[in-house]
């Protein structure tokens, strides 16, 4: 009986060593996922950067060709849609309006029973 119980020990130890082994192994590796979400992220700030000047610039362009405007439509439009994209980038990037409407980067809107999210349901009242 002794010697069974020993003999689990001696494994019990022989694994713990292997874990600790591997946890210092892993903790040398360089996080490389971090790396790859800050890149997604920052594709997606630039998209929306981007969007926002295009979609301006595409606007102010179509007032000027219908309304024959010469090029100030296309220069204000391209302009607010220069504001619209910084816009765009502080909305992503600021944690108080991500927490504002309770969507953090872990959580979901919690739905109620009519379909709403809880967090509407606060706007209404």
């Amino acid at each position: 009986m002794n010697a069974d119980r020993d003999d689990f020990e001696k494994r019990l130890d022989a694994l713990k060593a292997r874990v600790a082994s591997a946890q210092r192994e892993e903790a040398k590796e360089p996080d490389r996922t971090r790396g790859v979400a800050g890149m997604a992220q920052a594709f997606r700030l630039s998209s929306e950067f981007i969007a926002g000047i295009l979609v301006g610039a595409g606007l102010g362009w179509a007032i000027d060709y219908f309304a024959g405007t010469g090029p100030w439509g296309l220069i204000i439009f391209l302009l607010l849609g220069f504001g619209a994209g910084i816009l765009n980038v502080l909305r992503a990037t600021d944690p108080a309006y991500v927490d504002k409407f309770g969507l953090g980067p872990d959580r979901q809107p919690e739905h109620t029973t009519d379909g709403a999210d809880a967090a509407s349901n606060e706007r209404r009242k």
